[in-house]
């Protein structure tokens, strides 16, 4: 009897025992930390700030000789070299026939490239036929035949034009290419069925699924034909801003190369601004 009363009293017990541990303390919750963005202004102000330094740093490197001002120059240089380009120099006519070159490889290459890559939906056995072609050109590196390109087409315009459309025709028609594969087989059908045309089809759905596909190319084409044109102005050229970063090498002046890169970078921030611009309003049409 001892024995079964300390169990009923243990087994009675132990509920007491459990309901009176204490409890565990629960755990922080852990947030993310949140970092507070500057306003435009404030990014600017520090940007100005950075650069200001580094020009700053730059002067006195080459002035105390820490930096060769021979290979390097330096900022009062440079800018007494950026005024006499647009004073004395063609800064205007070098600009506008870089921006010229450009501009018509980008479109010309784009549109081709585009209609090239829409092409290969109208059948799948001239799409085979022409896509290993395409394929063994974009593998070629088409700056190396630049200087047979200057020799076909001359130290004018067109060199620089067409090697600029080479450089942004094939990427274009690889991409719409794969845009038209991803058109979708139902949605196809569907059009069929309601008694579409194949111009229809085309037209109404094979173009509009692409042109999402052709608007991201925007922004890597200007990139591309403005490289050509420049590397074509190494070459052979009478003007452009190419013709003047080779020229300004050859004299070994040094201020006036880096005027010639700040004033193309200015040009390709500016195309590359207004190619974005351009690629907003399409998408908004596209989406709407």
């Amino acid at each position: 009897m001892t024995i079964a009363t300390d169990l009923q009293s243990a087994i009675r017990s132990e509920p007491a025992t459990i309901s009176q541990a204490p409890a565990a303390k629960p755990r922080p919750l852990r947030r993310l930390p949140v970092q507070k963005l500057w306003p435009a202004w404030q990014i600017g102000l520090v940007q100005v700030g950075l650069l200001i330094v580094l020009l700053a740093l730059w002067e006195i490197g080459a002035r105390t000789g820490m930096v060769d001002a021979f290979f390097w120059s330096m900022p009062s240089a440079v800018f007494h070299s950026l005024v006499l380009f647009f004073t004395e120099g063609n800064a205007w006519l070098d600009i506008g026939v870089t921006f010229e070159e450009t501009l018509l490889g980008f479109i010309i290459g784009t549109s081709i490239g585009a209609a090239i890559g829409l092409s290969f939906w109208w059948s799948r056995n001239y799409a085979a036929v022409m896509q290993p072609y395409v394929i063994c050109f974009e593998s070629i590196p088409k700056l190396a035949l630049a200087p047979l390109v200057i020799l076909v087409f001359g130290i004018g315009l067109a060199s620089k034009v067409a090697i600029a459309t080479a450089l942004t025709l094939v990427v274009t028609t690889l991409t719409v290419s794969s845009g038209v594969k991803s058109v979708d087989p139902d949605s196809e059908r569907l059009f069929y069925s309601l008694g579409a045309t194949r111009w229809q089809v085309f037209r109404k759905l094979v173009v509009p699924s692409c042109l999402p596909w052709i608007i991201s190319l925007l922004r890597v084409n200007i990139g591309l034909a403005l490289t050509g044109a420049v590397v074509g102005e190494f070459i052979a050229s009478q003007h452009g801003l190419g013709r003047e970063i080779f020229y300004a090498g050859s004299i070994y002046d040094i201020a006036l190369v880096w005027v010639a890169v700040l004033v193309l970078s200015t040009l390709s921030v500016v195309m590359y601004l207004g190619v974005s611009a351009l690629e907003r309003v399409l998408r908004r049409g596209v989406l709407h």
